[in-house]
């Protein structure tokens, strides 16, 4: 069965009924290693063919679909036609003209990609390593009225495919020949799982995933841009791709685990909708720094003036100021003040001081992190006219609880997602070691829980495969002497070419986080700590060492991540199992912020060194057993 993408639900509202029986043969027709993308934007001019048709083996087709009646069409040349219709005589392109002319500009695209040409000792040296075509699909013109009309003087008759050729009972392998019949010059070609991956990122820009864990590609200018092909590229995943694209109008959650690319789903959606709504778009968060970076990458893409980023409770004091609700007054308490700016804001919407539907969408990120009261007021935000909401939660890195799962409905706080629930289980942030050695140190708190869909799910994540150097814990004199070993290896992987960029050093407590920011200013290593304003301007300037709580860490990954003061962890406070349980979850969501490496540092024993000492153990064993 061919994979369609977006899915044949999401596309129907948009289809011709001819398109929509060519879409239900691609699925039916077709093997399941065919992918067919339908109307979507290809390379940098955005064209939209009808039908984008691919396979390792075969290579890609576009195709043109007409549902065109024989008695429409008064007149046609191999560069147009002229149509009868209710509004008088149209001329119109030659569907097998735009077809190719398409196909051209995508094998053009694609040979400007070193890896997706024949190399210089090959007989077709700088030629596209996979065969491509064109082709018409007439849904309403049998081959019989093609032949009588001598339509094949203005379109090929191997490039053709007509009513009676697409029916329900055509052989698929019949249906399949048609179209390899299309294909220009036939040859065989094995497309590797990299090749294909660099075939999606050239034609489809806006699944790019860049270095650095950025959400999504930033836009590029003119043909220049088309020159510089980076050797390792990022792209989302099939399964990541068709549900960005898929996901419809009205409300929907994605329960996905840490490093499942929710947050670049995310990314994807808020410019989508920015193109299509005149109401401004809301993208919230809990933290300031999660807050600062999907800022930022929004305002790369061009839509800052119609989206709007914020942290919650900063978006609340923004209410409260714009519709001249007085905010309270200082309680002392810093939780105490938060919850009362919640509360005025959710009166001032009961008494209509502040107006409900201001946003076309809202969209959440890390909606774990966010009560159940907060979720009900954020719902009332949204326009009900395009009533258009996006939850992003995974139950695992719910971190500012009291530690017991949430008992709260989706419905009971206004989200009508059933029926439209997604759930991501596969982390493609972490290597395996990383995401194996996380696993196993926080099993209890990332036990798989099951739940209806409007109840919250606990996903234990799966990997995707990605290998990388073991975990280490280091064992050092005292809290100093960790900072100093940090500085050594930011600066030992700095002189081979490391950016500053690529280093994350993650805090239990903000002293900590001064200490170490504190020795590697010392080191001359650039730093930027993430207190106080400093969390709004984290991803501005020149490239550093970001230095942060393990707290202000969600939502965010870098490709080396340091984790000191291991021991210090759980040793504060009450020993109940409830408390290390809790933190053993904000560990767990420290680890998974690595790419690749993870290094954690302690001074003295303790049970949290002991149990990330007998879980790295534990995964180098399977995987030597492996």
């Amino acid at each position: 069965m061919g994979k369609l993408i977006p899915n044949r639900n999401a596309c129907l509202p948009r289809m011709t009924p001819g398109e929509k029986r060519l879409a239900s043969r691609l699925e039916d027709k077709l093997d399941a290693d065919y992918l067919c993308w339908y109307d979507v934007p290809v390379g940098p001019r955005q064209r939209h063919p009808d039908f984008v048709v691919f396979h390792p083996s075969r290579g890609f087709l576009i195709l043109e679909v007409k549902d065109w009646k024989l008695e429409s069409i008064a007149e046609m040349d191999p560069n147009s036609a002229t149509l009868h219709t209710e509004r008088g005589r149209a001329v119109v392109a030659n569907p097998a003209r735009q077809a190719r002319e398409y196909a051209m500009e995508v094998k053009t695209l694609l040979e400007r990609d070193p890896a997706l040409r024949h190399p210089e000792a090959h007989r077709r040296a700088g030629k596209l390593i996979m065969p491509w075509g064109w082709g018409v699909v007439l849904t309403n013109i049998t081959r019989a009225q093609f032949d009588e009309a001598q339509l094949e003087n203005f379109i090929p008759q191997n490039g053709v495919i007509c009513k009676d050729e697409m029916a329900e009972s055509v052989d698929h392998e019949e249906f399949q020949k048609r179209l390899w019949d299309m294909f220009m010059m036939p040859f065989p070609c094995h497309l590797t799982l990299p090749q294909i991956d660099r075939f999606r990122w050239n034609l489809f820009p806006e699944i790019r995933i860049p270095e650095q864990g950025s959400i999504f590609e930033p836009p590029k200018d003119g043909g220049d841009a088309l020159t510089r092909i980076p050797d390792l590229i990022r792209v989302m995943d099939l399964q990541q791709e068709q549900l960005a694209r898929s996901l419809g109008d009205g409300h929907r959650v994605i329960h996905g685990v840490a490093g499942s690319g929710k947050t670049m789903i995310l990314g994807y959606r808020c410019v989508e909708l920015a193109k299509r709504y005149a109401k401004p778009i809301l993208v919230l968060c809990y933290n300031k720094t999660l807050a600062a970076r999907l800022e930022r990458l929004v305002d790369v893409h061009g839509v800052s003036e119609k989206v709007t980023v914020a942290h919650f409770h900063g978006w609340c004091s923004r209410q409260l100021e714009t519709y001249a609700v007085p905010k309270p007054r200082n309680l002392g308490s810093a939780d105490d003040y938060v919850e009362a700016l919640v509360s005025a804001v959710i009166a001032g919407v009961e008494s209509r001081a502040i107006p409900r539907g201001q946003y076309a969408a809202v969209l959440i990120d890390e909606g774990h992190d966010f009560e159940p009261e907060w979720l009900r007021l954020v719902t009332q935000m949204v326009d009900s006219q395009s009533n258009s909401l996006l939850l992003l939660y995974d139950d695992a890195q719910s971190i500012y609880d009291d530690g017991a799962r949430r008992k709260f409905t989706f419905a009971s706080v206004g989200i009508q997602a059933q029926g439209r629930t997604t759930i991501l289980r596969l982390n493609y942030r972490n290597s395996l070691e990383v995401l194996a050695t996380a696993k196993a140190f926080a099993q209890e708190v990332i036990a798989a829980h099951d739940s209806d869909e409007d109840h919250i799910p606990l996903i234990e994540p799966e990997s995707a495969g990605r290998r990388g150097p073991l975990p280490e814990l280091l064992c050092c004199r005292n809290s100093n002497d960790e900072a100093a070993t940090i500085g050594a290896r930011i600066r030992s992987a700095m002189d081979d070419g490391a950016s500053p960029d690529d280093f994350g050093v993650l805090c239990r407590f903000s002293g900590s986080a001064r200490q170490v920011a504190t020795e590697l200013v010392k080191a001359r290593i650039p730093c930027t700590l993430a207190e106080g304003d400093a969390k709004r301007q984290l991803f501005a300037g020149a490239p550093t060492v970001k230095v942060m709580t393990i707290h202000s860490s969600k939502g965010l990954e870098f490709d080396t991540v340091f984790i000191p003061g291991v021991c210090d962890i759980a040793a504060r406070g009450p020993q109940d199992s409830d408390t290390i349980l809790k933190e053993a979850k904000l560990l767990y969501v420290g680890m998974t912020r690595a790419l690749g490496r993870l290094v954690m540092l302690h001074h003295k024993d303790g049970p949290v060194p002991d149990r990330i000492r007998k879980a790295i153990v534990d995964v180098r064993q399977r995987l030597e057993a492996a």
